[in-house]
């Protein structure tokens, strides 16, 4: 999409930006954050990236300039009344942290959707936290609310020429850093704040540069209100990049954003989690989802483009993630990658048929492949329904394996790009089985190398049944697995000596009460 200034017009002006940038009081409490090169994603993407780092801001996030720049421009009558905010985290510890160095007081109306790290953060630099609505748009009602009740002075997260200004210096700082040839800078889109401020500068100074905004799938409010000439207010968004989960975007920005933005670029979760993984893989930092925005869309961008020996910035605007979602950031970043496919297959319920589903693996197009992931739980006595996760060398694979495994003879569904599979139903294959009699159910340490399944399967007596698996790779030199097998209690000797044969650690579990609750049959 491009911008929607026509060729014959004149420029715009942005000569009152410029000078608000460029007097803008920052630096009280703000950094100037280094722009570094991303040195193992230039290698993949064919295209250098520089990563402008706001995550090392004091509040770990682009969000303190804005808010301060407004607040330092206020009257002492205004700061001995004190200032309110809305915002979903970063812009709060802002307005906090700044409030705290004026010596003013500071209400700060949250999403009760925002994570804790953030509510607490807030209070740590002395905020007034309310927590109000489930978006920021509600948070917002909300604060306008308590603004006229108490006589406090609005900081507005995005519209308003000072905090735009704010957020401008990291347009001047990118330009000073960088001024070799420069393609794109991409920047994430909330309310519209950052781009604006950052694309105007660089629009004023180096007009050729390409700015492209950035926006979730489900949070695309900026681009739709461009496109359609108007501000567009969306009925919901999603809460996956809380930082951008804007439903309307802001007045100023709109008309800023429409001279600025050469195109939009929107991101879905799984290629938000695989960049947030980049930007781990090159500075050991970790971003939170808006902060890794920009970073998936310079992938897109240079995949759609084809583009070789271009250089691109991508603005990390913020570094808040709570611990808690690393675990679904880095289940889903593989996925986002295109580095697993996820596939139910279904196998006939006979003897043998595992053995030669598990070779077939070994025998796939593309070279040797690893299993990420197996759930099976015996349920029906003629098929075995098994979900599996096996890893990919790239994009566009998923398709072309379950197609082997339908030459093979087992109907195969590619579930890569499916939500609930991705979401739920792979933690949820199993239950209870009528079917599984005798069942054994034990948890053993596979070494994480080639044949440790075969060997498994190759000292079973072929009596014995497997009932349920469940394995997951976890990036470990050590699998953990759970097997049910069916033994009947006449072959409890000769199960004793497979064990010992086998020579894998394992915990027999067939009393465990978790066991007998959800799984035993």
């Amino acid at each position: 999409m491009s911008s929607l200034s026509s060729t014959h017009a004149a420029p715009p002006d942005f000569t009152d930006h410029l000078k608000r940038v460029l007097t803008a009081r920052v630096y009280d409490v703000a950094i100037e954050t280094s722009l570094e090169p991303a040195r193992n994603l230039s290698r993949r993407l064919h295209n250098k990236v520089l990563l402008k780092r706001e995550d090392q801001q004091p509040v770990f996030s682009f969000k303190l300039r804005g808010a301060y720049n407004k607040m330092a421009h206020l009257t002492p009558e205004q700061l001995r009344a004190g200032v309110i905010c809305a915002s979903a985290g970063n812009h709060a510890q802002g307005v906090a942290l700044g409030a705290h160095r004026l010596g003013t007081r500071a209400v700060v109306v949250m999403p009760t959707t925002t994570p804790q790290l953030k509510v607490e953060a807030v209070k740590a630099l002395g905020g007034e936290v309310v927590l109000a609505g489930d978006s920021y748009s509600d948070a917002y009602e909300h604060a306008v609310r308590l603004q006229d009740e108490q006589g406090l002075t609005f900081i507005h997260p995005f519209d308003d020429p000072l905090v735009i200004a704010g957020q401008g210096t990291i347009g001047m700082e990118i330009l000073r850093q960088h001024q070799g040839p420069l393609d794109a800078v991409f920047v994430a889109i909330g309310g519209g704040g950052l781009i604006s401020g950052v694309g105007a500068y660089i629009k004023a100074v180096r007009p050729e540069v390409k700015v492209i905004g950035v926006q979730m799938t489900d949070s695309d409010a900026m681009a739709r209100s461009v496109a359609a000439g108007e501000r567009v207010q969306l009925a919901d968004v999603g809460l996956f990049a809380d930082g951008t989960a804007v439903k309307l975007v802001g007045q100023e920005t709109f008309r800023l954003t429409r001279q600025v933005a050469d195109e939009f670029i929107t991101v879905d979760t799984d290629t938000v989690c695989a960049a947030i993984k980049d930007v781990f893989v090159d500075t050991r930092s970790i971003v939170e989802p808006s902060g890794a925005m920009a970073v998936a869309a310079v992938k897109q961008y240079a995949a759609t483009h084809k583009a070789r020996g271009e250089t691109y910035v991508a603005v990390l605007c913020g570094a808040n993630m709570n611990f808690d979602r690393l675990r679904f950031v880095a289940e889903r970043a593989e996925v986002g990658e295109e580095r697993e496919a996820l596939l139910a297959v279904t196998i006939p319920e006979e003897r043998g048929s595992f053995r030669r589903f598990c070779q077939l693996i070994g025998q796939l197009p593309g070279g040797p492949r690893n299993v990420t992931e197996f759930n099976y739980r015996i349920s029906d006595a003629g098929q075995a329904h098994v979900f599996v996760g096996v890893t990919t060398a790239g994009k566009g694979e998923s398709p072309r394996i379950a197609a082997a495994f339908e030459r093979a003879g087992f109907s195969a569904i590619d579930l890569t790009h499916d939500e609930l599979a991705k979401e739920h139903v792979r933690y949820m294959v199993g239950g209870h089985s009528p079917l599984a009699q005798h069942e054994r159910l034990l948890r053993f340490v596979f070494p994480e190398r080639p044949g440790a399944l075969m060997k498994f399967l190759s000292l079973m007596q072929p009596s014995w049944n497997i009932s349920l698996f469940h394995y997951r790779h976890q990036g470990a030199d050590y699998g953990h697995i759970l097997v049910g097998l069916q033994v009947p209690e006449a072959d409890d000797a000769a199960f004793r000596r497979f064990l010992q044969d086998l020579n894998y650690p394992w915990v027999e579990e067939t009393g465990n009460p978790a066991y007998k609750l959800f799984l035993k049959g």
